[in-house]
């Protein structure tokens, strides 16, 4: 994993988490960002996964 993407995946999951905390919120789910650090991971898994699709798909492998 390259961390310099991971940073900016964590940037991107930070602009959506105020809506994703609404939406928990509204199902009585309580949010928690140490509870929450397991699915920032596998969030930040999806995206490198999605990333390196883009890349092979780009030919850029």
């Amino acid at each position: 994993m390259n961390p310099e993407n991971n940073m900016k995946f964590m940037q991107i999951a930070m602009q959506y988490l105020p809506q994703a905390k609404e939406i928990l919120g509204e199902n009585d789910v309580e949010v928690d960002l140490e509870k929450l650090q397991p699915l920032l991971e596998l969030f930040m898994n999806a995206m490198n996964d999605a990333y390196e699709l883009g890349r092979e798909e780009a030919g850029g492998e």
